[in-house]
Parts: structure tokens; C-alpha cells; sequence
């Protein structure tokens, strides 16, 4: 009841996943993201254990089809499970139960796999695979957000839409991007604006931010008290 876009970025050393379905709230359950290693969707009757153990998996240089049938091999529910993951070497894998509601499967390929289950048919995993390696000049969260519309315009999710998620992981223990669309009539078009809205509000601070390599991040209390002025704020921090 779900379909979804893993991609592992050279450029970065990252990770991309892109998520969308007719349940509430799908960035909740089935996205795994960890920095240097990979990223899990476990999907269709979703055993959340599934996502950290496969990272563990591909953490100690599994690969991303060993990791996973290490995962699934003491679930005894694992016919009704969907898993893809990518990891750091780009390396790719599906494991479709064989319970799974069809149209249920998945591609791979270097660096990129798409899966879903409960679709409309098989062109809505193929659509969004092509539109994705055709969409090569959009920076990667609109890249990945051109691809599920692809797949939606290919017929999407047998029972309809309702909730979509992106991330993207870099050199942060948390994702740099991280938006959910919950409860929506049209989710691909919010998960669109809030993408619109993150690079106005929020992607410019990511400079500033603590990160490993500066763990204080920016705390210039007058440079930021000088930007509150800017927008017509008057706002101060006490001292």
C-alpha cells in the first residue's frame, strides 16, 4: 500500500528517500535514514524493526539484499513485508513478500531502487524509476518528488493518496530535510510546497547550525538580533 524511491547521492555521500501512500502518516513508519550507511523503507504490513536492523546490517558491510534477509529472518510475518534499501556504496536490494497485494515489486539499480505493493500496476514503479534518471538537472528533492509524481500519474496507489514524506541525509546525524505530509487529499502537491517554503525558511540556516563539524553552530547573538530587524522584528535575546 506504498511506494517509495531509495537514492544514494556520490556527490554528498548521502541519502534521498522519497514516500507516498493511502495511510496516515507514512514518514512515521517506514523510512530509515542513517549518515554513512544507507536508508531502509519497510513497507506493505510494515514491521518497523525491520529499518534499524537492516542499517546494522549494512553498517558492518553486508550487502543491502544480505542485510535484509538477515533482518527478515526471524519475522515470522516476513511473506507481508516490502523492503528496499541503498547503501553507502550504492549498492541496492528489494525483498517483496510473496503475501504482498499486488501490484507488488520492485527495481534496482546503482545507487537508486524503487519499490511498492498495493499499486495500480506494474508502470507505476517503472514511472517513477524513468522519471527519476530522467530528471537528472533538478536538484535532488525536487528530483525526487518530479519521480513520485510520475508513478501517481501512472495510476499510483490502488486505493488512493493521503500521506507522503521526503528526506535527505548528508554529514548530520539527522536528515537536513525532513518534511511529512500526514492527512491530505493531494499529499504530493503539499509535500511540493512544504519543499517550497523549506528552502525559503529553513535551508539557509542550515549553515548556522550545529553540525559535527561545528557542534556550536552560529550563537553571533547581535548578527541574528540584526537579521529580527531586517524582517521588522524587535526581538532581543537577553543578555
Amino acid at each position: 500500500m506504498t511506494w517509495s524511491l531509495i537514492v544514494h547521492d556520490p556527490q554528498t555521500q548521502g541519502f534521498g528517500l522519497a514516500i507516498t501512500t493511502c495511510n496516515l502518516a507514512v514518514g512515521a513508519s517506514c523510512p530509515f535514514l542513517r549518515r554513512g550507511v544507507g536508508a531502509v523503507s519497510t513497507q506493505s504490513i510494515t514491521n518497523r524493526y525491520l529499518g534499524p536492523a537492516v542499517l546494522d546490517g549494512m553498517a558492518r558491510g553486508l550487502h543491502p539484499a544480505a542485510a535484509i534477509e538477515g533482518a527478515l529472518a526471524g519475522d515470522e510475518g516476513k511473506g507481508l513485508r516490502q523492503v528496499h534499501a541503498v547503501d553507502v556504496h550504492g549498492r541496492s536490494a528489494v525483498w517483496t513478500g510473496a503475501n504482498c497485494v499486488p501490484w507488488a515489486g520492485g527495481i534496482t539499480g546503482q545507487g537508486w531502487s524503487v519499490a511498492g505493493n498495493m499499486l495500480a500496476s506494474e508502470a507505476v514503479v517503472a514511472d517513477t524509476m524513468a522519471a527519476f534518471l530522467a530528471r537528472d538537472e533538478l536538484p535532488l528533492p525536487e528530483r525526487l518528488l518530479a519521480a513520485l509524481e510520475a508513478g501517481e500519474a501512472a495510476g499510483g496507489d490502488r486505493r488512493g493518496r493521503q500521506s507522503a514524506a521526503l528526506y535527505i541525509i548528508t554529514t548530520e546525524d539527522f536528515p537536513d530535510l525532513d518534511l511529512r505530509v500526514d492527512d491530505h487529499r493531494e499529499p504530493l502537491k503539499e509535500l511540493a510546497r512544504l519543499l517550497r517554503l523549506w528552502r525559503v525558511q529553513r535551508e539557509p540556516g542550515l549553515r548556522d547550525a550545529p553540525r559535527r563539524a561545528n557542534p556550536s553552530g552560529n550563537f553571533d547573538m547581535e548578527a541574528m538580533e540584526e537579521a529580527w530587524r531586517r524582517q521588522g522584528l524587535s526581538l532581543r535575546f537577553p543578555r
